[in-house]
């Protein structure tokens, strides 16, 4: 007897789907190729608000149709129904737009369920607007028929994009809330003679790896894990950014500033943390957690 495949085997077999590999790793390109870095692909990561911007604007979108749907079945005034409409087709388009930004620099396993995402969702514009020609044209009842399977096919597309938020950690802040882990005060690290000069490295406060960057007499200390994805940034290459030193993240290109953590270019929306130091007389150095 076939077993029934629920949404939650469904999610965990495209996890798994390598038949998807080959238009993800072309469409993925195209993306990063077409948005290159810099302030649009900043923008549509979210990184001046320091939130991903794509649920948002997902929320919008979803809702829009879902009130029209709503209205549908109360019958309301049919000129609401398609103005509701309109606005979440519109809307579609920036958040498509963030969205495949955000999900060209996802890991594979991420990006397969979100290529399904992708397919349901545009499956539901097409039927939203279809709805919406439906309705100009006239014919009322086939649009309604049309709004309620483009809400069947946007509810799969929103379980999945929950399934990368929520069981992926898609859009998470993977940087370790150090306030949490290290206790208060300051905590010995490494002797300063043992660090290497211009070049990070990793060194361990307890639970937390850090990133270490030494320079004459001076250190710099952030959390390793980059708050994208958890790269580990002192493999990351050094660079100057507008006259401010930074880290870029070997992985998928988020850049920090040394000097407090903070985004400079995206994916990453979330800031590294900091942490303060000083050096004892014998050449210790001390580190707390940065305010």
């Amino acid at each position: 007897m076939r077993r029934f495949v629920g949404p939650v085997d469904l999610a965990d077999r495209l996890e798994k789907t390598r038949a998807l590999d080959e238009p993800i790793r072309v469409l993925a390109k195209t993306v990063r190729e077409k948005v290159r870095p810099g302030r649009l692909r900043d923008l549509l990561h979210g990184v001046p608000t320091g939130k991903p911007l794509h649920p948002p604007l997902a929320t919008v979108t979803l809702g829009c149709w879902l009130s029209a749907s709503v209205l549908d079945v109360a019958g309301a005034d049919r000129r609401a129904v398609r103005l509701l409409l309109a606005a979440g087709i519109a809307g579609a388009v920036p958040t498509a737009a963030a969205g495949l930004t955000d999900w060209s620099s996802l890991h594979r396993e991420q990006q397969r369920v979100g290529f399904v995402h992708l397919l349901a969702n545009v499956g539901a514009l097409g039927l939203f607007s279809a709805s919406l020609l439906a309705r100009l044209r006239g014919h009322d009842r086939g649009g309604r028929v049309l709004s309620f399977l483009g809400l069947g096919a946007a509810g799969v597309g929103g379980y999945l994009g929950g399934h990368l938020a929520y069981r992926q950690a898609a859009g998470a802040n993977h940087a370790p809330q150090v306030s949490h882990l290290v206790p208060l005060g300051w905590h010995d690290l490494c002797l300063l003679k043992d660090l290497p000069s211009g070049r990070p490295v990793a060194r361990r406060l307890g639970y937390i790896q850090l990133f270490v960057l030494r320079t004459g007499e001076s250190v710099t200390v952030l959390a390793d894990r980059c708050p994208h994805l958890a790269g580990p940034l002192h493999q990351g290459r050094l660079v100057v950014e507008d006259g401010e030193a930074c880290v870029v993240c070997p992985w998928h290109g988020s850049t920090f500033r040394l000097g407090d953590g903070t985004v400079k270019h995206g994916p990453a929306t979330a800031p590294a943390p900091t942490f303060e130091t000083r050096i004892r007389r014998d050449g210790t150095i001390q580190v707390r957690p940065g305010g």
